[in-house]
Protein backbone atom coordinates (compact mmCIF):
# COMPACT_ATOMS: atom_id res chain seq x y z
CA UNK A 1 0.00 0.00 0.00
CA UNK A 2 1.47 3.45 -0.54
CA UNK A 3 3.01 4.60 2.24
CA UNK A 4 2.60 8.07 2.05
CA UNK A 5 -0.98 7.92 1.50
CA UNK A 6 -2.34 5.18 3.95
CA UNK A 7 -0.50 6.42 6.32
CA UNK A 8 1.12 2.96 7.05
CA UNK A 9 4.08 2.71 9.17
CA UNK A 10 7.33 1.40 7.42
CA UNK A 11 9.57 -1.02 8.97
CA UNK A 12 10.34 -4.06 6.82
CA UNK A 13 12.90 -3.34 4.57
CA UNK A 14 12.98 -1.85 1.59
CA UNK A 15 11.41 -4.83 -1.55
CA UNK A 16 14.18 -6.30 -3.68
CA UNK A 17 13.94 -6.15 -7.43
CA UNK A 18 12.49 -9.26 -7.69
CA UNK A 19 9.47 -8.38 -5.10
CA UNK A 20 9.03 -5.39 -6.00
CA UNK A 21 5.39 -4.29 -7.80
CA UNK A 22 4.88 -2.83 -10.94
CA UNK A 23 5.94 0.99 -11.29
CA UNK A 24 3.02 1.21 -14.83
CA UNK A 25 0.22 -0.58 -16.05
CA UNK A 26 2.61 -1.56 -19.26
CA UNK A 27 4.80 -3.73 -16.29
CA UNK A 28 1.94 -5.28 -15.80
CA UNK A 29 0.59 -6.09 -19.06
CA UNK A 30 0.51 -9.70 -18.96
CA UNK A 31 -1.75 -10.10 -15.17
CA UNK A 32 -3.81 -7.02 -16.63
CA UNK A 33 -4.84 -9.16 -19.89
CA UNK A 34 -5.48 -12.17 -17.74
CA UNK A 35 -7.36 -10.35 -15.40
CA UNK A 36 -9.62 -8.69 -17.96
CA UNK A 37 -10.58 -11.86 -19.62
CA UNK A 38 -12.20 -12.76 -16.38
CA UNK A 39 -13.90 -9.65 -16.16
CA UNK A 40 -15.24 -9.70 -19.21
CA UNK A 41 -16.44 -13.44 -19.25
CA UNK A 42 -18.67 -12.59 -16.34
CA UNK A 43 -19.97 -9.27 -18.41
CA UNK A 44 -20.12 -11.21 -21.68
CA UNK A 45 -21.55 -14.41 -20.63
CA UNK A 46 -25.40 -13.47 -20.04
CA UNK A 47 -25.26 -10.30 -22.57
CA UNK A 48 -24.59 -12.70 -25.50
CA UNK A 49 -26.75 -15.75 -24.13
CA UNK A 50 -29.83 -13.46 -24.08
CA UNK A 51 -30.12 -13.04 -27.31
CA UNK A 52 -30.12 -16.78 -28.04
CA UNK A 53 -32.79 -17.36 -25.48
CA UNK A 54 -35.90 -18.31 -28.30
CA UNK A 55 -33.22 -20.68 -30.45
CA UNK A 56 -32.89 -22.42 -27.64
CA UNK A 57 -36.02 -23.05 -26.21
CA UNK A 58 -37.21 -24.44 -29.98
CA UNK A 59 -34.50 -26.49 -30.08
CA UNK A 60 -34.57 -28.32 -26.44
CA UNK A 61 -38.40 -27.58 -26.35
CA UNK A 62 -37.91 -25.59 -23.41
CA UNK A 63 -40.63 -23.85 -21.62
CA UNK A 64 -40.23 -19.63 -20.70
CA UNK A 65 -39.22 -21.12 -16.73
CA UNK A 66 -37.09 -23.07 -17.78
CA UNK A 67 -35.43 -20.63 -20.28
CA UNK A 68 -35.70 -18.45 -17.24
CA UNK A 69 -33.24 -20.66 -15.13
CA UNK A 70 -31.06 -21.20 -18.00
CA UNK A 71 -29.85 -17.54 -17.28
CA UNK A 72 -31.39 -17.63 -13.58
CA UNK A 73 -29.15 -20.34 -12.38
CA UNK A 74 -26.18 -18.68 -12.73
CA UNK A 75 -27.01 -15.60 -11.25
CA UNK A 76 -28.08 -17.66 -8.26
CA UNK A 77 -25.58 -19.81 -7.95
CA UNK A 78 -22.85 -17.55 -8.22
CA UNK A 79 -24.10 -15.06 -5.73
CA UNK A 80 -24.67 -17.81 -3.68
CA UNK A 81 -21.02 -18.86 -3.24
CA UNK A 82 -19.17 -15.94 -3.59
CA UNK A 83 -18.80 -15.29 0.25
CA UNK A 84 -17.84 -19.18 0.91
CA UNK A 85 -15.43 -19.07 -1.86
CA UNK A 86 -13.98 -16.20 -1.12
CA UNK A 87 -12.89 -17.04 2.10
CA UNK A 88 -11.36 -20.06 0.69
CA UNK A 89 -9.11 -18.35 -1.52
CA UNK A 90 -8.01 -16.16 1.52
CA UNK A 91 -6.92 -19.14 2.54
CA UNK A 92 -5.54 -21.60 0.16
CA UNK A 93 -4.40 -18.59 -2.53
CA UNK A 94 -6.57 -16.24 -4.24
CA UNK A 95 -4.38 -17.10 -7.30
CA UNK A 96 -4.69 -21.23 -7.27
CA UNK A 97 -8.80 -20.92 -6.43
CA UNK A 98 -8.65 -18.67 -9.43
CA UNK A 99 -6.65 -20.52 -11.34
CA UNK A 100 -9.02 -23.63 -10.98
CA UNK A 101 -12.01 -21.47 -11.54
CA UNK A 102 -11.09 -20.93 -14.97
CA UNK A 103 -10.43 -24.32 -15.75
CA UNK A 104 -13.88 -25.57 -14.51
CA UNK A 105 -15.00 -22.78 -16.62
CA UNK A 106 -13.25 -24.04 -20.01
CA UNK A 107 -14.58 -27.06 -19.39
CA UNK A 108 -18.33 -26.55 -18.86
CA UNK A 109 -18.05 -24.19 -21.63
CA UNK A 110 -16.76 -27.17 -24.07
CA UNK A 111 -19.22 -29.64 -22.70
CA UNK A 112 -21.93 -27.18 -24.02
CA UNK A 113 -21.36 -28.45 -27.51
CA UNK A 114 -23.09 -32.20 -26.15
CA UNK A 115 -25.75 -30.64 -24.78
CA UNK A 116 -29.16 -32.23 -25.84
CA UNK A 117 -31.50 -31.12 -23.47
CA UNK A 118 -32.56 -27.93 -21.52
CA UNK A 119 -31.60 -29.70 -18.11
CA UNK A 120 -28.19 -30.36 -19.33
CA UNK A 121 -27.53 -26.76 -19.94
CA UNK A 122 -29.09 -25.57 -16.64
CA UNK A 123 -26.65 -28.02 -15.44
CA UNK A 124 -23.86 -26.22 -17.24
CA UNK A 125 -24.76 -22.76 -16.21
CA UNK A 126 -24.38 -23.77 -12.73
CA UNK A 127 -21.35 -25.20 -13.39
CA UNK A 128 -20.31 -21.77 -14.75
CA UNK A 129 -21.92 -19.51 -11.61
CA UNK A 130 -19.56 -21.87 -9.56
CA UNK A 131 -16.63 -20.41 -12.10
CA UNK A 132 -17.69 -17.01 -11.77
CA UNK A 133 -17.53 -17.21 -8.15
CA UNK A 134 -14.13 -18.42 -7.59
CA UNK A 135 -12.71 -16.43 -10.30
CA UNK A 136 -14.84 -12.92 -10.29
CA UNK A 137 -13.56 -11.79 -6.75
CA UNK A 138 -10.30 -12.73 -7.22
CA UNK A 139 -9.86 -10.60 -10.07
CA UNK A 140 -10.28 -7.28 -7.63
CA UNK A 141 -8.27 -9.06 -5.46
CA UNK A 142 -5.59 -9.41 -7.15
CA UNK A 143 -5.53 -6.07 -9.02
CA UNK A 144 -5.34 -4.08 -5.99
CA UNK A 145 -2.49 -6.67 -4.59
CA UNK A 146 -0.71 -6.29 -7.78
CA UNK A 147 0.67 -2.51 -7.26
CA UNK A 148 1.53 -0.77 -3.69
CA UNK A 149 0.04 2.59 -5.01
CA UNK A 150 -3.87 3.83 -5.09
CA UNK A 151 -3.62 5.80 -7.84
CA UNK A 152 -2.44 2.63 -9.96
CA UNK A 153 -4.86 0.48 -8.28
CA UNK A 154 -7.94 3.07 -9.74
CA UNK A 155 -6.14 2.80 -13.25
CA UNK A 156 -6.09 -1.04 -13.13
CA UNK A 157 -9.48 -1.31 -12.15
CA UNK A 158 -10.61 1.09 -14.64
CA UNK A 159 -9.36 -0.71 -17.59
CA UNK A 160 -10.52 -4.40 -16.25
CA UNK A 161 -14.39 -2.93 -15.83
CA UNK A 162 -13.79 -0.94 -19.42
CA UNK A 163 -13.21 -4.36 -20.94
CA UNK A 164 -15.83 -6.05 -18.96
CA UNK A 165 -18.24 -3.40 -19.70
CA UNK A 166 -17.25 -3.56 -23.59
CA UNK A 167 -18.45 -7.02 -23.47
CA UNK A 168 -21.88 -6.23 -22.06
CA UNK A 169 -22.59 -3.56 -24.59
CA UNK A 170 -21.34 -5.25 -27.75
CA UNK A 171 -22.61 -9.07 -26.70
CA UNK A 172 -25.79 -8.53 -28.04
CA UNK A 173 -25.04 -7.49 -31.21
CA UNK A 174 -21.82 -9.81 -31.65
CA UNK A 175 -24.05 -13.05 -30.52
CA UNK A 176 -27.35 -11.94 -32.79
CA UNK A 177 -24.58 -11.59 -35.76
CA UNK A 178 -23.22 -14.88 -34.83
CA UNK A 179 -26.44 -16.94 -34.98
CA UNK A 180 -26.95 -16.04 -38.85
CA UNK A 181 -24.47 -18.75 -39.06
CA UNK A 182 -23.95 -20.48 -36.23
CA UNK A 183 -25.49 -22.85 -34.06
CA UNK A 184 -26.35 -21.48 -30.10
CA UNK A 185 -23.86 -23.58 -28.73
CA UNK A 186 -21.06 -21.25 -30.46
CA UNK A 187 -22.21 -18.13 -27.85
CA UNK A 188 -20.97 -20.50 -24.49
CA UNK A 189 -18.01 -21.98 -26.35
CA UNK A 190 -16.36 -18.34 -26.79
CA UNK A 191 -15.59 -18.53 -22.93
CA UNK A 192 -13.04 -21.49 -24.00
CA UNK A 193 -10.32 -18.58 -25.10
CA UNK A 194 -11.10 -16.51 -22.83
CA UNK A 195 -10.45 -18.97 -20.34
CA UNK A 196 -7.28 -20.14 -21.93
CA UNK A 197 -6.24 -16.46 -22.23
CA UNK A 198 -7.20 -15.61 -18.79
CA UNK A 199 -5.23 -18.42 -17.27
CA UNK A 200 -2.03 -17.69 -19.33
CA UNK A 201 -2.03 -14.16 -17.71
CA UNK A 202 -2.63 -15.44 -14.54
CA UNK A 203 -0.11 -17.73 -14.31
CA UNK A 204 2.53 -16.03 -16.14
CA UNK A 205 1.99 -12.66 -14.42
CA UNK A 206 0.37 -12.81 -11.21
CA UNK A 207 3.37 -14.44 -8.75
CA UNK A 208 2.07 -16.55 -6.08
CA UNK A 209 0.54 -15.94 -2.78
CA UNK A 210 3.01 -15.36 0.24
CA UNK A 211 2.20 -16.65 3.22
CA UNK A 212 1.52 -13.44 5.08
CA UNK A 213 -1.08 -12.82 2.65
CA UNK A 214 -3.29 -15.59 3.84
CA UNK A 215 -4.51 -17.12 7.31
CA UNK A 216 -5.38 -20.70 8.15
CA UNK A 217 -8.25 -19.98 10.48
CA UNK A 218 -11.12 -22.96 9.94
CA UNK A 219 -13.90 -22.64 7.50
CA UNK A 220 -16.48 -22.14 9.08
CA UNK A 221 -18.82 -24.52 7.67
CA UNK A 222 -21.77 -23.41 9.34
CA UNK A 223 -21.45 -20.01 8.55
CA UNK A 224 -20.72 -20.87 4.98
CA UNK A 225 -24.08 -22.70 4.20
CA UNK A 226 -25.65 -20.07 5.99
CA UNK A 227 -24.19 -16.95 4.00
CA UNK A 228 -24.98 -18.96 1.29
CA UNK A 229 -29.02 -19.68 2.19
CA UNK A 230 -29.45 -16.15 2.74
CA UNK A 231 -27.96 -15.29 -0.62
CA UNK A 232 -29.81 -17.85 -2.40
CA UNK A 233 -32.80 -16.94 -1.03
CA UNK A 234 -32.70 -12.89 -1.22
CA UNK A 235 -31.69 -13.60 -5.67
CA UNK A 236 -34.86 -16.09 -5.93
CA UNK A 237 -36.77 -13.69 -3.85
CA UNK A 238 -37.30 -10.65 -6.02
CA UNK A 239 -37.95 -13.07 -9.32
CA UNK A 240 -40.50 -14.65 -7.56
CA UNK A 241 -42.46 -11.60 -6.84
CA UNK A 242 -41.88 -10.37 -10.19
CA UNK A 243 -43.14 -13.58 -11.77
CA UNK A 244 -45.63 -15.19 -9.07
CA UNK A 245 -46.64 -11.26 -7.64
CA UNK A 246 -47.53 -9.56 -4.26
CA UNK A 247 -50.52 -11.98 -4.07
CA UNK A 248 -48.88 -14.86 -4.21
CA UNK A 249 -47.63 -16.19 -0.78
CA UNK A 250 -44.67 -17.95 -2.40
CA UNK A 251 -41.95 -14.48 -2.82
CA UNK A 252 -43.18 -13.65 1.00
CA UNK A 253 -42.66 -16.90 2.29
CA UNK A 254 -39.56 -16.93 0.59
CA UNK A 255 -38.29 -13.06 1.51
CA UNK A 256 -39.30 -14.39 5.37
CA UNK A 257 -36.66 -17.23 4.93
CA UNK A 258 -34.21 -14.98 3.30
CA UNK A 259 -34.73 -12.62 6.38
CA UNK A 260 -34.19 -15.43 9.12
CA UNK A 261 -31.37 -16.88 7.34
CA UNK A 262 -29.57 -13.91 7.32
CA UNK A 263 -30.14 -13.22 10.93
CA UNK A 264 -28.90 -17.03 12.08
CA UNK A 265 -25.81 -15.89 9.45
CA UNK A 266 -25.35 -13.02 11.95
CA UNK A 267 -25.43 -14.54 14.89
CA UNK A 268 -23.75 -17.56 14.07
CA UNK A 269 -20.78 -15.16 12.98
CA UNK A 270 -20.69 -13.00 15.78
CA UNK A 271 -20.12 -16.34 18.24
CA UNK A 272 -18.21 -18.65 16.07
CA UNK A 273 -14.41 -18.28 16.91
CA UNK A 274 -13.23 -18.40 13.51
CA UNK A 275 -16.35 -17.00 11.63
CA UNK A 276 -16.48 -16.96 8.01
CA UNK A 277 -17.30 -13.17 7.45
CA UNK A 278 -15.53 -11.20 10.23
CA UNK A 279 -18.42 -8.55 11.01
CA UNK A 280 -15.87 -5.97 12.50
CA UNK A 281 -14.29 -6.10 9.45
CA UNK A 282 -17.01 -5.46 7.70
CA UNK A 283 -18.04 -2.08 9.99
CA UNK A 284 -14.79 -0.78 8.91
CA UNK A 285 -15.57 2.71 7.45
CA UNK A 286 -13.76 2.06 4.43
CA UNK A 287 -15.28 -0.93 3.82
CA UNK A 288 -19.35 -0.11 4.57
CA UNK A 289 -19.04 2.75 3.49
CA UNK A 290 -17.79 1.51 -0.31
CA UNK A 291 -20.14 -1.62 0.13
CA UNK A 292 -22.81 1.30 0.84
CA UNK A 293 -21.64 2.92 -2.05
CA UNK A 294 -21.58 -0.37 -4.59
CA UNK A 295 -24.62 -1.43 -3.38
CA UNK A 296 -26.68 2.09 -4.23
CA UNK A 297 -25.05 2.03 -7.64
CA UNK A 298 -26.60 -1.86 -8.12
CA UNK A 299 -29.73 -0.94 -6.77
CA UNK A 300 -29.82 2.40 -9.23
CA UNK A 301 -28.67 0.75 -12.26
CA UNK A 302 -31.41 -2.45 -12.10
CA UNK A 303 -34.04 -0.63 -11.22
CA UNK A 304 -33.88 2.16 -13.41
CA UNK A 305 -32.88 0.14 -16.66
CA UNK A 306 -36.16 -1.82 -15.87
CA UNK A 307 -38.38 0.56 -15.58
CA UNK A 308 -37.00 2.47 -18.97
CA UNK A 309 -37.20 -0.71 -20.85
CA UNK A 310 -41.02 -0.84 -19.66
CA UNK A 311 -41.30 2.21 -20.59
CA UNK A 312 -40.06 2.93 -24.09
CA UNK A 313 -41.40 -0.26 -25.11
CA UNK A 314 -45.27 -0.43 -23.62
CA UNK A 315 -45.78 3.22 -22.76
CA UNK A 316 -44.28 4.87 -25.89
CA UNK A 317 -44.89 1.93 -27.97
CA UNK A 318 -41.28 1.65 -29.35
CA UNK A 319 -40.07 -1.59 -31.27
CA UNK A 320 -37.18 -3.29 -29.52
CA UNK A 321 -34.48 -2.09 -31.41
CA UNK A 322 -35.47 1.33 -31.02
CA UNK A 323 -35.72 0.74 -27.19
CA UNK A 324 -32.09 -0.23 -27.54
CA UNK A 325 -31.16 2.49 -29.16
CA UNK A 326 -32.89 4.24 -26.42
CA UNK A 327 -30.35 2.54 -24.35
CA UNK A 328 -27.19 3.58 -25.56
CA UNK A 329 -26.55 6.91 -23.60
CA UNK A 330 -26.34 4.55 -20.66
CA UNK A 331 -23.89 2.40 -22.72
CA UNK A 332 -21.97 5.01 -23.68
CA UNK A 333 -21.21 6.84 -20.74
CA UNK A 334 -20.63 2.97 -19.08
CA UNK A 335 -17.76 2.51 -21.37
CA UNK A 336 -16.34 6.02 -22.75
CA UNK A 337 -16.84 6.94 -18.49
CA UNK A 338 -13.82 5.45 -17.63
CA UNK A 339 -11.28 7.76 -19.18
CA UNK A 340 -12.71 10.15 -16.84
CA UNK A 341 -12.23 8.33 -13.79
CA UNK A 342 -8.49 8.75 -13.08
CA UNK A 343 -8.76 12.02 -13.61
CA UNK A 344 -11.37 12.66 -10.97
CA UNK A 345 -9.67 10.74 -8.74
CA UNK A 346 -6.68 12.77 -9.23
CA UNK A 347 -8.32 15.39 -8.59
CA UNK A 348 -10.83 15.77 -5.89
CA UNK A 349 -9.49 12.00 -4.32
CA UNK A 350 -11.16 8.64 -3.77
CA UNK A 351 -13.45 9.75 -0.88
CA UNK A 352 -14.93 12.58 -2.66
CA UNK A 353 -15.10 10.72 -5.76
CA UNK A 354 -17.10 8.21 -4.27
CA UNK A 355 -19.90 11.26 -2.77
CA UNK A 356 -19.89 12.32 -6.36
CA UNK A 357 -20.64 9.51 -7.62
CA UNK A 358 -22.99 8.26 -5.77
CA UNK A 359 -24.83 11.66 -5.63
CA UNK A 360 -24.47 11.51 -9.50
CA UNK A 361 -27.15 7.89 -9.15
CA UNK A 362 -29.63 9.86 -6.77
CA UNK A 363 -29.72 12.88 -8.59
CA UNK A 364 -30.47 10.64 -11.87
CA UNK A 365 -32.96 8.49 -10.17
CA UNK A 366 -34.61 11.61 -9.12
CA UNK A 367 -34.62 13.12 -12.61
CA UNK A 368 -36.48 9.89 -13.86
CA UNK A 369 -39.02 9.30 -10.78
CA UNK A 370 -40.26 13.01 -11.15
CA UNK A 371 -39.59 13.92 -14.52
CA UNK A 372 -39.43 10.78 -16.73
CA UNK A 373 -43.21 10.82 -17.78
CA UNK A 374 -43.09 13.64 -19.36
CA UNK A 375 -40.54 12.54 -22.69
CA UNK A 376 -37.29 10.69 -23.51
CA UNK A 377 -35.23 13.33 -22.64
CA UNK A 378 -35.71 13.64 -19.15
CA UNK A 379 -35.20 9.14 -19.41
CA UNK A 380 -32.13 9.60 -21.31
CA UNK A 381 -30.32 12.31 -18.50
CA UNK A 382 -31.49 9.96 -15.80
CA UNK A 383 -29.83 7.35 -17.78
CA UNK A 384 -26.60 9.21 -18.14
CA UNK A 385 -26.84 10.58 -14.71
CA UNK A 386 -26.82 7.17 -12.99
CA UNK A 387 -24.37 5.34 -15.78
CA UNK A 388 -22.05 8.08 -14.58
CA UNK A 389 -22.33 7.23 -11.26
CA UNK A 390 -21.92 3.72 -11.44
CA UNK A 391 -19.12 3.92 -13.28
CA UNK A 392 -17.03 5.89 -10.92
CA UNK A 393 -18.82 3.96 -8.35
CA UNK A 394 -17.75 0.44 -9.84
CA UNK A 395 -14.24 1.40 -9.16
CA UNK A 396 -13.96 3.74 -6.58
CA UNK A 397 -15.87 1.34 -3.72
CA UNK A 398 -14.21 -1.21 -4.61
CA UNK A 399 -10.99 0.22 -4.24
CA UNK A 400 -11.87 1.36 -0.72
CA UNK A 401 -12.95 -2.05 0.84
CA UNK A 402 -9.43 -3.63 -0.45
CA UNK A 403 -7.82 -0.66 1.10
CA UNK A 404 -10.01 -0.75 4.37
CA UNK A 405 -9.16 -4.67 5.09
CA UNK A 406 -5.89 -6.66 6.01
CA UNK A 407 -4.04 -8.32 2.97
CA UNK A 408 -5.18 -11.46 4.40
CA UNK A 409 -8.95 -10.47 4.05
CA UNK A 410 -8.82 -8.97 0.46
CA UNK A 411 -10.77 -11.84 -1.62
CA UNK A 412 -13.93 -12.01 0.33
CA UNK A 413 -13.96 -8.21 0.55
CA UNK A 414 -14.14 -8.56 -3.27
CA UNK A 415 -16.81 -11.15 -3.16
CA UNK A 416 -18.62 -9.03 -0.62
CA UNK A 417 -18.88 -5.85 -3.48
CA UNK A 418 -19.99 -8.11 -5.90
CA UNK A 419 -22.51 -9.94 -3.62
CA UNK A 420 -23.96 -6.56 -2.74
CA UNK A 421 -24.54 -5.83 -6.25
CA UNK A 422 -25.92 -9.08 -7.06
CA UNK A 423 -28.38 -8.52 -4.29
CA UNK A 424 -29.57 -4.86 -4.67
CA UNK A 425 -29.85 -6.09 -7.95
CA UNK A 426 -32.40 -7.98 -7.51
CA UNK A 427 -33.55 -5.60 -4.82
CA UNK A 428 -34.03 -2.75 -7.32
CA UNK A 429 -36.25 -5.41 -9.53
CA UNK A 430 -38.45 -6.76 -7.36
CA UNK A 431 -39.14 -2.91 -6.25
CA UNK A 432 -39.96 -1.30 -9.29
CA UNK A 433 -42.06 -4.77 -10.42
CA UNK A 434 -44.08 -4.31 -7.05
CA UNK A 435 -44.87 -1.34 -7.56
CA UNK A 436 -45.89 -1.50 -11.13
CA UNK A 437 -48.14 -4.74 -9.86
CA UNK A 438 -49.68 -2.97 -7.29
CA UNK A 439 -50.96 0.12 -9.29
CA UNK A 440 -51.54 -1.60 -12.32
CA UNK A 441 -54.37 -3.15 -12.96
CA UNK A 442 -55.19 -6.16 -16.55
CA UNK A 443 -52.56 -7.35 -18.25
CA UNK A 444 -49.36 -4.92 -18.23
CA UNK A 445 -47.91 -6.98 -21.88
CA UNK A 446 -51.19 -6.44 -23.44
CA UNK A 447 -51.19 -4.55 -27.19
CA UNK A 448 -53.27 -1.72 -26.41
CA UNK A 449 -54.20 0.04 -23.04
CA UNK A 450 -56.82 2.40 -21.95
CA UNK A 451 -55.99 5.72 -20.65
CA UNK A 452 -57.09 4.70 -17.15
CA UNK A 453 -54.07 1.73 -17.46
CA UNK A 454 -51.82 4.31 -19.45
CA UNK A 455 -52.31 6.71 -16.10
CA UNK A 456 -52.07 3.81 -13.88
CA UNK A 457 -48.47 2.84 -15.43
CA UNK A 458 -46.95 6.41 -15.34
CA UNK A 459 -48.30 6.86 -11.65
CA UNK A 460 -46.58 3.69 -10.82
CA UNK A 461 -43.31 4.39 -12.90
CA UNK A 462 -43.11 8.04 -10.88
CA UNK A 463 -43.94 5.71 -7.30
CA UNK A 464 -41.24 3.13 -8.54
CA UNK A 465 -38.73 5.93 -9.13
CA UNK A 466 -38.88 7.99 -6.10
CA UNK A 467 -38.88 4.90 -4.22
CA UNK A 468 -35.67 4.00 -5.64
CA UNK A 469 -34.48 7.24 -5.24
CA UNK A 470 -35.22 7.28 -1.29
CA UNK A 471 -33.68 3.65 -1.16
CA UNK A 472 -30.28 4.95 -3.25
CA UNK A 473 -30.28 7.63 -1.46
CA UNK A 474 -30.17 6.07 2.01
CA UNK A 475 -27.46 4.05 0.95
CA UNK A 476 -25.50 6.55 -0.25
CA UNK A 477 -26.51 8.51 2.75
CA UNK A 478 -24.59 6.04 4.92
CA UNK A 479 -21.47 5.57 2.82
CA UNK A 480 -20.80 9.30 3.21
CA UNK A 481 -21.37 9.51 6.48
CA UNK A 482 -19.21 6.24 7.03
CA UNK A 483 -16.16 7.89 4.58
CA UNK A 484 -16.27 11.41 6.51
CA UNK A 485 -14.77 9.41 9.55
CA UNK A 486 -12.17 8.36 7.35
CA UNK A 487 -11.53 11.49 5.09
CA UNK A 488 -8.56 12.38 6.48
CA UNK A 489 -6.75 9.05 6.09
CA UNK A 490 -4.13 10.80 4.44
CA UNK A 491 -2.70 11.73 7.81
CA UNK A 492 -4.11 8.88 9.88
CA UNK A 493 -2.68 8.70 13.41
CA UNK A 494 -0.89 5.80 14.90
CA UNK A 495 -4.00 3.66 16.51
CA UNK A 496 -5.35 4.10 12.68
CA UNK A 497 -2.62 2.57 11.17
CA UNK A 498 -2.65 -0.12 13.70
CA UNK A 499 -5.99 -1.12 12.98
CA UNK A 500 -4.99 -1.29 9.36
CA UNK A 501 -6.95 1.44 8.11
Amino acid sequence: MNVRRNGAVENAAAPTEASRSPRSLREAGVALAGLSAVFLFEMLDNSILNVALPTIGRELSASTTVLQWVTGVYAVVFGGLMLALGALADRVGRRKVMLVGLVLLGVASLATAFVTTAEQLIAIRAAMGVAAAMTTPGSLALAFRLFDEDGLRVRATTLISTVGLVGLAIGPTVGGFVLAFAPWQVLLLVNVPIAVLAFIGIRRGIPADGVDELHRDPIDGAGALLGTATIVLALVAPTLFVDAGTTSPLPWLTTTAAIVMAVLFVVRERSACYPLLDLKLVARPLVSSGLAFKAAAGLATAGLGYLVTLQLQLDWGWTPAQAAIGMLPQVVVLIAGGALIGPLVTRVGLDKAAWLSAGAVVCGLAVYGLLGRFGYVWAAIALVLVAAGMRVVGVVAGTNVMRGLPTNRTTIGAALVDTASEVTTGIGIAVSGTILAALFTGDIATSSWSTYQTTEFREAVTWAGLALTVLAAALGGWGIIRARSVADSTTPSPEADADGE
